[in-house]
């Protein structure tokens, strides 16, 4: 395991502070001291784990692996999603501060473009997070047709980090971001009559390992 690149500036800083204050401590012989400072330094960088995932292989055309790491919070079937500009179904994850923050594609895919909206910090279980809280929404094609995927920031989670521009092509599972400390991540699929889906509400998922949805080819 190692630490994410995406918050590096933020882990580094974490332990050069607590470096310096076990430094103090050990000076003034404060030896049992160390003990709560490496217990917070861990608690701290875990937010930043980067754990090594083995991406599944020879998967049938059109699997969607879990983007997120997390817990499956809503599954809508939508008259209109501006991802796919049309019917769609959106398979929602909550990530608390626990889950690993790190997201993946869910398949093989290019990006056509990313769109930003600045928003409230909503608590990321409630509904109406999911329409008001600042978001960064992915527009990926992926077997011929659009589909999307939405970064949506939560109470604590005040960072989203993508940095990918247009054109951007990403093979399954592979990282294109995170959002700091628990937050909601959205995966947006066209044609929902002929999606199925593979998960339920309340299902544990990891990120570029659960097999989330199929999008069969379109006829």
């Amino acid at each position: 395991m190692t630490l994410t690149r995406y918050g590096w500036h933020q882990w580094l800083a974490i332990t050069l502070v607590l470096v310096f204050v076990a430094a103090v401590a050990g000076y003034f012989q404060w030896w049992l001291a160390l003990i709560p400072i490496a217990l917070l330094w861990l608690a701290l960088v875990s937010f930043f784990r980067n754990p090594w995932r083995r991406i599944p292989q020879d998967l049938p055309e059109g699997t969607m692996l879990s983007p997120a790491d997390g817990v499956v919070s809503a599954i809508e079937y939508l008259d209109s999603h501006e991802t796919v500009e049309g019917p769609a179904v959106l398979i929602r994850i909550f990530l608390s501060v626990l889950n690993v923050h790190i997201n993946r594609v869910p398949c093989d895919c290019e990006l056509d473009k990313t769109r930003y909206r600045k928003g409230k910090f909503l608590d990321a279980r409630s509904a109406e997070s999911a329409k008001v809280n600042e978001s960064n929404t992915l527009f990926f094609y992926a077997f011929g047709e659009r589909i999307g995927v939405r970064q949506v920031s939560g109470k604590i989670a005040r960072h989203i980090v993508c940095p990918v521009t247009s054109s951007d092509t990403f093979s399954q599972g592979q990282q294109f971001g995170m959002i700091k400390y628990g937050s909601t991540t959205e995966l947006i699929l066209p044609r929902p009559n002929d999606v199925t889906v593979h998960v339920t509400k309340g299902d544990k998922v990891r990120a570029g390992v659960t097999v989330f949805a199929t999008l069969p080819r379109q006829a």
